[in-house]
Formats: C-alpha cells, sequence, structure tokens
C-alpha cells in the first residue's frame, strides 16, 4: 500500500491571516509530505506494508511510529480547518465542552495553555475517551492520541514549523488565532 498525501480541501491562500501561504506551502508541502514519503519508504518488506496509518501508528515504534504518526497528525490538522466554516461549536459536542471544562471560552483557554506551555514540538489533543468525556492532552514529538484508546477530535500542531514565519517565537497567539479557522461542523462529526 502506499500512502498519499490528500489535497487540501482550500487554496494555500485560503486561511490567512491565521496561517499564511506561505507557512502552508512550507509546512503541507515540504513537511507532510516529507513524513508520507518517509513512511513510504520505511514500510516497504515490513509487516506494514499494508497496513494503514491507524494500525502503524498503534503497534509501531522508532522511525515507523514517527512518520506514520506525523503523516496521520498533519493530515488531521489540516482537514480541521475551512476558511467559511462554522466557527464555533454546537450540539452535542458544545454540550460535552461546557460539562466537562464550564464553557467554551474555558476550554479554548485550557487548550491554548496546553499548547502553549508543551516544552519543545509535539501535539495538543482535544479527545474524547470510550464514555465521551472530553481530554485535552498534550504531547512531544509525533505523539498521538489514538495510542492511548482515545478519539482525536481536534489538534493544534506546536512544532515551529507550523507557526514561526507567521508569528515566530509567539506560540499562544498563533494557537489563538487557529479558534478563527477551526471549522466546528468537523470536530463535531468526529465525537461519537
Amino acid at each position: 500500500m502506499t500512502h498519499i498525501q490528500p489535497q487540501l480541501p482550500y487554496s494555500l491562500d485560503a486561511l490567512e491571516p491565521a496561517i499564511s501561504r506561505q507557512t502552508l506551502e512550507f509546512h503541507y508541502g515540504k513537511h507532510e509530505k516529507a513524513y508520507i514519503d518517509n513512511l513510504n519508504r520505511l514500510i516497504k518488506g515490513t509487516k506494514y506494508e499494508n497496513a494503514d496509518l491507524t494500525d502503524i501508528i498503534t503497534h509501531a515504534d522508532g522511525a515507523l511510529f514517527n512518520n506514520a504518526a506525523q503523516a496521520w497528525n498533519h493530515i488531521f490538522y489540516f482537514a480541521s480547518f475551512a476558511p467559511d466554516g462554522q466557527h464555533e461549536p454546537s450540539g452535542n459536542l458544545k454540550s460535552a465542552i461546557v460539562r466537562d471544562f464550564d464553557s467554551v471560552d474555558n476550554f479554548k483557554k485550557k487548550f491554548v495553555d496546553a499548547g502553549a506551555n508543551l516544552f519543545g514540538s509535539g501535539w495538543v489533543w482535544l479527545s474524547a475517551d470510550n464514555n465521551g468525556k472530553l481530554i485535552i492532552t498534550q504531547g512531544p514529538n509525533a505523539q498521538n492520541p489514538l495510542r492511548d484508546n482515545l478519539t482525536p477530535l481536534l489538534t493544534f500542531d506546536v512544532w515551529e514549523h507550523a507557526y514561526y514565519l507567521d508569528y515566530q517565537n509567539r506560540r499562544a497567539d498563533a494557537l489563538n488565532k487557529l479558534w478563527d479557522i477551526v471549522d466546528w461542523k468537523i470536530i463535531e462529526s468526529r465525537y461519537h
């Protein structure tokens, strides 16, 4: 099986000013592509040659895990945005956010704080456990909540390549700006 980088569901300049065209050209065009290319090279001749990304993430280690998880994380991340999407949660997901974080604003603050305070590079996640409880986690490098039997709903990339061209060292500013482009309709579709 060859893993293929999906096309973005929007143009490279559609997310400006939250994410610039230049950042997407590097982040999507080079970083995500490199993870997928490396993954395809690494799986050749292994038991993962015909495995999907989820199986590789949950079972592999080392470079194979890192490239599979980074490919999956980036695909998931870029698919969470839309220039004209639903920019506030609603329905069951909003109710769960209020239940587990007291308010949408409080959730957003806690989520950004978790991403801004992660030492080094990695990801911040909103996930659901098997009972539908919402959990914010953070993790270094290619961390992915699938390894903890959680259902990922939303992630923000806190590797410097995700924001440095637009925000330099202002990680919290970059994360806060992403709320302008999160499409909550997509996030809600991931919550069962």
